[in-house]
């Protein structure tokens, strides 16, 4: 499966691998040492969450490579009356419904007023969704939690299934950006995976995001490792999103997911998906071209143009807890990550539940342990890095020296690069002195950070080191 690493549904994000496949490419020295991302390394989720995830599980179909809970509306199903009778399918209305009554039946962390910074909208294609609904679960998140003077709000959109009056609908009831589902400008490709929609309305869709008034950010998603993909189609892709000026772009790299059609079909690295060397080449092809044309690598999967990192994307990063609304949804709050039922009887039996006060979660303490290592791979999956004086403070000073040592022959051969206060790249030899000794551990070395593309390619094997570290 794909999506942002954090799928928030009823996937938790692994504890022993990101979504990127384990690679083996030669070590470069040519990875960025530096980052002007402006966004600080993870934390302790201590503060009351300011985010929140909304699941709309509508689909029109299921792709071939997904694994998520939806609700396949069938492919005469569409967003406006001009493009079909979706727009009061009573499956919809029924579902924000609930929707509505989880939140109202949710009691605020704190008191302290927090406000909600981002709200994100996922799926699904929430763009099937009418845009008075998606206005009605504002509405109702504005009463239960307050919104921010200017939040992020986000909403994921597939081509085909909305048009400019729709755009301008979502964006008048308070959407400000846009995540666009365009995955390949294939059309073999497109139809491969199952997609409901081909290359004509995926130029349709760009052409409507980027005309439309009062919207400027927004961003485009693309899929590498796809059945039968040459390295001529991804350069394609990538030169077309290029093209095309998002502010933001999600690059994701296909998983193979039991359950799925995909996962009938075809085995990992096994022709005519790509080797595991063809899909670390993909990865290098899109972080060599969007660095090329101004896009900041902030995280695995993610690039920005410089000031538009997903906000919402960086609640996660940060280790910070969110809210989650919805079937299958997942929330973070006091250091525990739960799910919802993924199937709509469950789900719908569950709000009932929490209406009547009957739902109960065990509470626990977190465990250090678990938080270390949330904090070492989320830390690891960004171009910030890991704040060792961070590390240190929250978790000791000799699991951060265990750690470093575990990565020194990493920093020696450039998968790892190490960074002092203002984050200039160490030479390894300075690093090594600062491992000498507990009293002299920190001296230099104040941040390490996975190299681009690299060392980001085995962040896998990176990172289950640095677990076996903490969790022997």
């Amino acid at each position: 499966m794909l999506r942002l690493a954090f799928p928030l549904v009823s996937h938790l994000p692994p504890k022993k691998s990101p979504p990127i496949r384990p690679r083996s490419p030669p070590a470069r020295r040519y990875a960025a040492t530096t980052s002007s991302t402006p966004f600080p390394p993870p934390s302790l989720p201590e503060l009351p969450p300011s985010s929140v995830y909304v699941h709309l599980p509508f689909c029109r179909k299921r792709c071939h490579y997904c694994d998520f809970p939806i609700v396949a509306l069938g492919s005469s199903s569409g967003t406006t009356p001009s493009r079909g009778e979706g727009a009061d399918d009573p499956r919809i209305v029924d579902y924000v419904r609930l929707l509505l009554r989880e939140v109202a039946a949710t009691r605020p962390v704190s008191d302290d007023g927090v406000p909600l910074e981002t709200v994100f909208f996922g799926g699904g294609t929430p763009s099937l969704v009418p845009p008075r609904l998606v206005a009605a679960v504002l509405d109702a998140l504005r009463g239960r939690f307050g919104l921010s003077a200017c939040p992020e709000v986000s909403i994921e959109m597939d081509p085909g299934t909305f048009d400019a009056a729709r755009l301008r609908e979502l964006v008048g009831v308070g959407v400000n950006r846009v995540s666009l589902g365009v995955q390949a400008f294939q059309e073999d490709l497109l139809r491969a995976c199952g997609r409901a929609h081909g290359v004509d309305e995926v130029h349709e869709a760009v052409g409507i995001v980027t005309a439309c008034e009062g919207l400027q950010n927004w961003s485009m998603d693309l899929i590498s490792s796809l059945p039968n993909q040459t390295e001529e189609m991804w350069e394609e892709s990538l030169r077309c999103t290029v093209d095309a000026r998002p502010t933001h772009v999600s690059v994701y790299d296909l998983q193979i997911e039991k359950g799925t059609k995909f996962g009938q079909m075809y085995t990992p690295g096994v022709f005519p998906l790509p080797s595991d060397t063809e899909s670390a080449n993909f990865y290098k092809i899109a972080s060599k071209r969007l660095s090329e044309a101004g896009y900041n690598h902030y995280e695995i999967s993610s690039y920005c143009k410089p000031g538009y990192e997903c906000k919402h994307n960086l609640t996660y990063w940060q280790n910070r807890p969110f809210y989650a609304f919805g079937l299958g949804s997942a929330s973070y709050i006091n250091g525990v990550r739960y799910s919802r039922p993924r199937r709509m009887k469950e789900y719908a039996e569950w709000v009932q539940k929490l209406e009547d006060g009957t739902w109960i979660h065990e509470s626990r303490s977190s465990d250090s342990k678990d938080m270390a290592m949330d904090v070492v791979m989320l830390s690891l999956r960004t171009a910030w890095g890991l704040d060792l004086q961070s590390f240190s403070k929250s978790f000791g000073k000799s699991l951060a020296l265990s750690l470093c040592s575990t990565f020194r022959p990493f920093v020696e051969s450039g998968l790892v690069i190490a960074m002092d206060m203002e984050r200039r790249a160490l030479p390894h030899t300075d690093f090594e002195l600062d491992l000498q000794s507990e009293d002299d551990f920190g001296n230099r070395a104040a941040f390490i950070r996975l190299s681009d593309p690299d060392g980001f390619l085995l962040s896998n094997e990176l990172i289950s080191l640095a677990f076996g570290i903490i969790s022997p």
